[in-house]
């Protein structure tokens, strides 16, 4: 078979030696210019200051939908109150009906429960 198990100093001579390698390619690169750094600097902040205005422009609309939630729900609930005002004023304004009145409205449903006896 020939297959060696690798040990723990064969792992770490090998990562050494990847890391060595990599370091040398790393240095090996060409410099940047300062100018060019400079360019890509003012670009990236060109592109961050874009991305905070329209993280900025999302956050604003949503405290504005909020905003305009609670101002409907309150007046909803304003409206509501008022409502309820305008009925408990026009139950008290209203005259408790006469006897004649609550005698037709006990014939009216004496009438309306015998329809329904006989017309099943």
């Amino acid at each position: 078979m020939g297959y060696k198990v690798p040990t723990f100093q064969d792992r770490a001579a090998l990562a050494a030696e990847a890391k060595k390698k990599a370091l040398e390619r790393l240095k090996a690169q060409p410099k940047l210019d300062p100018a060019e750094l400079e360019k890509r600097q003012a670009a990236r902040l060109v592109r961050e200051a874009e991305e905070e205005a329209k993280r900025q422009a999302k956050r604003d609309a949503i405290a504005q939908e909020k905003a305009d939630k609670l101002a409907a729900a309150e007046a909803e609930r304003v409206r509501l109150e008022e409502e309820k005002a305008q009925a408990d004023a026009d139950r008290k304004a209203k005259a408790p009906p006469t006897a004649a009145e609550l005698k037709a409205i006990r014939d009216a449903r004496y009438a309306a429960r015998k329809a329904r006896v006989l017309g099943k």
